[in-house]
């Protein structure tokens, strides 16, 4: 599956918006938003006329895909998924992202980003209730645990990623064991914890078109 390579500072600079790409970077003085927070390119700097409607609505779609990592059409097939359960459809897309194993193994400080999550997962680092996944898509449940394995307990990239996780914290619908290595999944986020600003309604509008 063809993936974005360039650079990832370029995609919050498009965006508007510091998505933490780049772990650590991010936090430090060398981030690129920061440094250049107007759209890439050689007429970034110029004012731009009023955006339309849909305009709105399509920046909001890249916005959120772009911060997961996804490819279009699996951002559609999660939006599907969302679309056919029972509840508001926009908070059950941003719920079934969170759940997202790449992006718990993320949120719990096993990685620094969703990329590196992603690249985690896919070389066996990590056991779901004792037994290995490698799937980034894989949506955690509810009691799940997540644990590194033992060979993988000295990868000096995840003691890295742990180190630094106090800077943005755990969120409170997960719990990590730091000493253990471990993390459990206590419940499934409420939106008002999902602290990122999206407007995740402009997205449903989107695909209702």
């Amino acid at each position: 599956m063809a993936r974005y390579t360039g650079s990832v500072c370029r995609i919050c600079r498009r965006e508007n918006l510091k998505l933490f790409l780049k772990g650590d970077r991010c936090y430090s003085d060398k981030c690129a938003f920061d440094r250049r927070s107007y759209v890439p390119g050689e007429h970034g700097q110029r004012r731009r006329g009023k955006t339309s409607d849909y305009g709105i609505q399509l920046r909001e779609k890249q916005k959120v895909k772009r911060m997961y990592g996804l490819s279009e059409k699996q951002f559609r097939l999660v939006f599907k998924a969302a679309d056919r359960g029972t509840g508001i459809t926009g908070t059950r897309l941003l719920v079934l992202l969170e759940r997202r194993l790449d992006n718990v193994i993320y949120r719990l400080g096993f990685a620094n980003s969703r990329t590196q999550g992603r690249h985690f997962v896919l070389h066996n680092h990590f056991l779901v209730n004792g037994k290995k996944v490698n799937i980034p898509s894989y949506l955690i449940k509810v009691g799940d645990e997540i644990t590194v394995t033992e060979k993988s307990k000295k990868v000096q990239a995840i003691n890295d990623s742990l180190e630094a996780v106090v800077r943005r914290g755990v969120p409170q619908w997960l719990e990590l064991e730091k000493d253990q290595m471990k993390g459990m999944v206590k419940g499934l986020p409420d939106r008002d914890e999902l602290t990122m600003p999206i407007q995740e309604q402009l997205i449903v509008e989107l695909y209702s078109k």
